[in-house]
C-alpha cells in the first residue's frame, strides 16, 4: 500500500500542477481585463515578484496534486463504506485545499470569500464524485450482465 501511494503521489506532481493553471487561467478571464495574471497580484505583492510567486504556487499546486493522487488510495479500502470512503477524501482534500487556496490569494481574504470558494469546492467535488459514481455503477452492472 505505501508504494503505491508514494507512487501515486509522485504521479500527481504534474496533475496538480496543471490544475493550478487552469485556475490560473479561470482567474484570469474573469478578472484579467483582457490580460493573462500567472498568479495573484497579492501574491506577487506579498512574495515581492511575479517569479517567486509563480514559484511558490507551482510547488504548492504540486503538494496539492501529491495529496490528491495518493489520497485516491482511499477508495481501494474495499471494507470501508462508500460514506467513510467519500467523507475521508473530502476531509483530506479540503484539509489542503482550502489553506493552499488561501495563501496564494485564490480566494477573498473575508469570510464570504471563504464561503464561495467553499461553495465551489463541493460543487466541483460533488460533481466529480457523482460522475465517478455512475461510470463505476454503470461498469458493475455491465460486469452482472455478462456474469448472468
Amino acid at each position: 500500500m505505501k508504494k503505491k501511494i508514494i507512487a501515486r503521489g509522485v504521479l500527481g506532481i504534474p496533475f496538480g500542477i496543471t490544475i493550478g493553471y487552469l485556475i490560473t487561467i479561470i482567474s484570469s478571464l474573469k478578472w484579467g481585463k483582457g490580460y493573462y495574471a500567472p498568479c495573484a497580484p497579492q501574491l506577487v505583492n506579498m512574495m515581492g515578484g511575479e517569479l517567486p510567486g509563480v514559484l511558490l504556487q507551482t510547488g504548492l499546486c504540486a503538494v496539492l496534486g501529491i495529496v490528491c493522487a495518493a489520497g485516491s488510495v482511499i477508495w481501494e479500502v474495499e471494507n470501508w463504506s462508500i460514506v467513510k470512503q467519500t467523507g475521508l477524501y473530502f476531509i483530506l482534500i479540503w484539509a489542503v485545499m482550502m489553506p493552499i487556496a488561501y495563501f496564494l490569494y485564490w480566494m477573498e481574504h473575508s469570510f464570504i470569500g471563504f464561503f464561495v470558494y467553499f461553495a465551489v469546492f463541493v460543487g466541483i467535488f460533488l460533481l466529480m464524485w457523482m460522475s465517478q459514481y455512475l461510470i463505476n455503477r454503470r461498469h458493475i452492472r455491465a460486469i452482472n450482465a455478462k456474469l448472468k
